[in-house]
């Protein structure tokens, strides 16, 4: 019995579940070298090479891939409600007054209500950017062209 090749699948199996358990791209790779080793003992190398090829094969996969590998595995954050608002345009269609506290847009298809960010009146027909918003209005300012409603 090659008690060698048993050694390297048994911390092969330990480098899979500890991946498994991390998700952290980083046992993957140790797992990979002790497949080596197993190659390698089980076509009689001796101990030093059999540690040699775990290393060496664990080592270049890790510099080589692991940057590809998360590029290709990390999540890809799309803005979805509130957050897509932030930063779009969208056009005046109540006049935007502070004081009185009255102003609507609209943002995306969906009417919102409206606050200036700089306390300025901002006509009815004025492209503006959300800024930020609180709560359910959205805080706006004017952009340079605007658009008659």
């Amino acid at each position: 019995m090659n008690w060698e090749a048993i050694f390297w699948l048994v911390a092969m199996v330990i480098f899979i579940v500890a991946e498994a358990m991390t998700v952290t791209l980083v046992s993957i790779w140790f797992a990979a070298g002790a497949l080596g080793a197993v190659v390698v003992a089980l076509l009689g190398g001796g101990l030093m090479l059999q540690v040699t090829v775990f290393l060496a094969l664990a080592i270049v996969l890790l510099l080589c891939l692991r940057s590809l590998a998360r590029s290709h595995l990390a999540p890809r954050v799309t803005k979805t409600n509130v957050d897509a608002v932030v930063g779009a345009t969208g056009i005046v269609t109540t006049p935007v007054n502070n004081i009185a506290a009255l102003g609507q847009v609209q943002v995306g298809g969906i009417e919102w209500s409206a606050r200036s960010t700089d306390n300025s009146h901002i006509p009815a027909g004025t492209m503006v950017k959300v800024d930020r918003i609180e709560g359910v209005k959205v805080f706006v300012s004017p952009v340079r062209e605007s658009v008659n409603v």
